[in-house]
């Protein structure tokens, strides 16, 4: 019997010598220090342990829900009381997020979308939960800015990087050209790149994606150096140094010639708008855009040359709106091949959406929240971005396409277990035996799914499956670093 298959291979190796302690929310473990004061060590320690099985618990349930976070009462209380401790914040959270992405971009060229969602939850008058105002002030919420990693060439993703959480405090009366950038929102786009530089100091090359949004003059002016590049759609119509009267960054692309046609996949869009393909025509030139008027910053270098690349749709189907792309990046574009590979660049912003859908109502289903304060729901936010990028990349990584290390997502201990794990779920066909190489987290994805009841024929194994593999899993491996106690020495002074 498969049951009795796994206890007798958890019994008989040693998979995990010593009981490992996870760190805060992230999946890393850490031995402590051996010369800590013994009760210090144990507050400090729970508290991480604490925060490793909460988001664990929202990734496995797929719900922030603290109610279904665990089978009694107790696991809500205890959920609770780690949103409600004052020394967890959601800064240290979100500083968290990167502890595994900073080895995974050594060497390689990185695509960093960022871009920022509203997430609403339900309030009513006389009970806002101390929420401000988003959208048009007719709801409440918190606002996420988050920025994550891919390879540019595989465009498998790699974590995330880096971003900022907040709750506004109300409605701001100074008019927005008269406050400098530190007093607007939009500083999270330069302020969130600016921070990616170090995280992401290992790679070879950063291409930080923004859309329109994010096409502030600050950005193109202090984020770009050596080895990093911005890529934005464009939004502000600009004046051009060295042109005509009345030549703007709107109308320079009509004097480009069309430099070739190509047919592009626009991913859907739930549920507004379906997948198509679009046939478009390219042009692309060099442009060199003024600092405007009213910028506050003055120390800002008075233009910034740059390289514009215009994608729009021929022929448009009825009832759908057109694509029209105007692209602005600090990549030189020299022919048609570059200029194609900048559109395909900016196509990698989507997978950034895709996360907020899964960590919203198409996924753990943040917005159902019912937490009481603003300062608990910013926390059960950022525990929810991290859970919902590890959820992408378990089921992008089904078929090793990528060729991802299994460390993007599981600890030295978890990977341990899972190789324990291996030949008890393998059969005796050649389809019934894993074919990833070891140390892949295709290989491991092939064990979770196993566990899940995945019968290695038919379909591959989809979101649920995984669901179920790695709840299973985790009470395996839980039982299972339980097992030994912990091989250190304790000093009491």
């Amino acid at each position: 019997m498969r049951t009795s298959r796994i206890a007798s291979a958890l019994t008989t190796q040693t998979a995990c010598p010593t009981r490992r302690e996870y760190d805060s929310l992230s999946a890393t473990t850490d031995q402590g220090n051996r010369d800590e004061p013994l009760s210090r060590d144990l507050r400090r320690r729970a508290a991480r342990q604490k925060g490793a099985t909460i988001a664990e618990r929202i990734l496995l349930a797929k719900t922030v829900c603290l109610k279904r976070l665990g089978p009694g009462r107790g696991d809500e209380l205890g959920a609770g009381r780690f949103f409600g401790n004052p020394k967890v914040t959601a800064e240290k959270i979100v500083d968290s997020w990167a502890d595994r992405t900073r080895e995974a971009v050594k060497d390689l060229h990185i695509l960093a979308p960022q871009d920022t969602s509203e997430i609403h939850f339900a309030t009513r008058p006389g009970h806002r939960r101390g929420l401000g105002p988003c959208g048009h002030g007719n709801a409440h919420g918190v606002l996420a800015h988050v920025m994550m990693a891919l390879d540019a060439d595989s465009r498998a993703c790699l974590g995330l990087v880096h971003g900022q959480l907040w709750n506004r405090p109300g409605l701001v009366k100074t008019p927005l050209g008269q406050r400098a950038l530190s007093a607007k929102e939009s500083r999270r786009w330069v302020e969130t790149a600016e921070q990616a530089k170090d995280i992401l100091g290992q790679a070879a090359m950063v291409t930080v994606i923004t859309d329109r949004e994010g096409d502030i003059y600050p950005i193109w002016a202090r984020v770009p150096d050596d080895r990093t590049h911005v890529l934005s759609r464009v939004m502000s119509d600009r004046c051009l140094v060295g042109e005509k009267k009345g030549v703007t960054l709107h109308t320079v692309a009509k004097r480009f010639r069309v430099a070739g046609r190509a047919i592009i996949r626009l991913p859907a869009r739930p549920p507004e708008r379906p997948a198509r393909d679009a046939r478009v025509a390219i042009r692309f030139g060099a442009v060199e855009i003024a600092r405007p008027v009213n910028e506050k910053d003055r120390t800002l270098p008075k233009s910034v040359r740059l390289s514009m690349v215009e994608v729009r749709e021929i022929r448009p189907p009825k009832d759908v709106e057109p694509l029209h792309w105007r692209l602005l990046t600090t990549h030189p574009v020299p022919d048609v091949a570059k200029a194609w590979r900048v559109v395909s660049w900016y196509q990698g912003r989507w997978p950034i959406e895709q996360l907020f859908r899964v960590s919203k109502s198409q996924g753990l289903g943040l917005e159902d929240s019912q937490l009481h304060t603003a300062e608990r729901l910013l926390k059960l936010t950022a525990a929810a971005m991290k859970a919902a990028c590890v959820d992408m990349q378990l089921v992008q990584e089904r078929d090793g396409v990528h060729g991802l290390p299994a460390t993007t997502v599981f600890s030295k201990a978890e990977i341990a277990t899972i190789e324990t794990l291996n030949p008890t779920l393998e059969g005796r066909t050649e389809k019934q035996r894993n074919p990833h190489p070891d140390g892949s987290l295709a290989r491991a994805g092939w064990v979770i799914a196993r566990l899940g009841g995945w019968n290695c024929y038919g379909h591959p194994p989809g979101p649920i499956t995984f669901h179920r593999g790695t709840e299973r899993f985790n009470a395996i491996h839980l039982g299972y670093t339980m097992r030994s106690p912990p091989k250190r020495e304790v000093r009491i002074d």
